[in-house]
């Protein structure tokens, strides 16, 4: 089944998902933050199905803000708003956009040659906090 998505449904979800990229690039190490973000937004560019339409394309026009603390503030809500949007049509879409984000978080880790830095590690977890909250 192939969903379409309002305008703002699409910015919601491209919201959401290239801006965890985005916070856990900024929660890098110094120097990989080009790296981490190269590897998530593989990752998103390479998702399939309805959620891989939306997220082929990186959200116009978002102000994230100039620290972490602002990015955080947009993108955090916008995980947990588009797992409600998503459950309420299609729970298998929230079930992809979930594993999406996942599998992009995780890639974001893989430039750190070995263990993620404690700080990757705390926003992942605030990640996948904001996509349970729904």
């Amino acid at each position: 089944m192939s969903i379409t998505f309002a305008e703002q449904d699409q910015l919601t979800l491209r919201t959401a998902a290239w801006g965890a990229v985005f916070l856990m690039s900024a929660a890098g190490a110094a120097g990989s933050a080009h790296k981490a973000a190269t590897e998530g937004s593989i990752a998103l560019t390479s998702a399939t199905g309805s959620i891989g339409h939306v997220l082929a394309k990186a959200p116009k026009g978002v102000k994230y803000g100039k620290t972490v603390a602002a990015l955080a503030d947009q993108v955090l809500p916008a995980l947990t708003a588009s797992m409600t949007l998503l459950k309420q049509h299609d729970p298998a879409e929230a079930d992809s956009f979930r594993r999406t984000v996942n599998v992009a978080v995780e890639a974001t880790t893989r430039p750190q040659h070995g263990t993620p830095s404690p700080t990757m590690t705390e926003m992942a977890r605030k990640i996948t906090e904001a996509l349970d909250a729904a």
